[in-house]
């Protein structure tokens, strides 16, 4: 389901590719996510509240805007038949064309007869995961002061947020996705003076999770079983081991 997901994430992430214009951080291709509806949204489309979600809850995608809506069941359905609903629909209520192409890689392919099909224990997991990220960044930007959005990056498939601590350092914490270094999924604290790694071999170790200096330099925690006090506690603990 997670691989099922992060390619329907992309759908997204060409409707912002396909309608907004271009921003040099790529910003106009990320996601929300909202913890009521549970889904990923794409920001505002047009002026008319156009946004194309992926709803976790009942396995499809969903386009709202100001004057009506549509669904698309996801379970079953083909690439095909998905990229054909998209393009109808957002014909229908832009009057724009969508166009299926990206300017990054993905670590998987996928062909006009890959189909979409439902693991509802597994997909709730999921949405559970975004959701215990979602507010627990909240939180933390809340508690620290921390200034930054959450946003969910179509490309590595993570929540994350980024905000500076001084003139100098900036930390990027969120919920990341398996990976090369950890191989389930795992909140993560990394911090950058003047854009560059920094080193955390002399950091004092953390009560919940570890540092990491070999290719990542940052904190990570494995995210199963983990409630939002202890996610809380962690990114709190590992943005004060850096230099204020």
């Amino acid at each position: 389901m997670r691989k099922q997901m992060h390619l329907a994430a992309q759908y997204l992430a060409a409707a912002g590719i396909s309608f907004l214009p271009k921003k040099d951080d790529d910003s106009h291709t990320n996601l929300g996510w909202s913890n009521e509806k549970q889904q990923m949204e794409t920001h505002r489309l047009s002026p008319n509240g156009d946004v194309l979600a992926l709803d976790y809850g009942t396995f499809s995608l969903i386009w709202n805007s100001n004057s009506g809506s549509a669904a698309l069941p996801l379970n079953n359905r083909s690439h095909a038949e998905v990229l054909k609903w998209i393009q109808e629909t957002s014909a229908a209520f832009l009057s724009k064309s969508y166009t299926y192409a990206f300017h990054y890689d993905l670590p998987y392919t996928i062909d006009t007869s890959f189909t979409y099909h439902l693991d509802e224990s597994e997909l709730k997991e999921l949405a559970s995961l975004r959701t215990l990220a979602q507010s627990s960044l909240e939180k933390v930007l809340k508690e620290t002061g921390l200034e930054s959005d959450v946003r969910i990056w179509p490309h590595h498939f993570d929540s994350g947020a980024y905000a500076s601590l001084n003139d100098d350092i900036a930390v990027g914490l969120g919920l990341a996705i398996p990976d090369a270094m950890v191989n389930e999924h795992y909140f993560y604290v990394s911090g950058y003076e003047k854009g560059k790694g920094i080193d955390t071999s002399n950091f004092k170790n953390l009560s919940l999770g570890e540092w990491k200096n070999e290719g990542f330099e940052g904190a990570v925690l494995i995210a199963d079983h983990r409630n939002k006090k202890e996610v809380v506690k962690f990114f709190i603990e590992a943005i004060n081991g850096y230099p204020a």
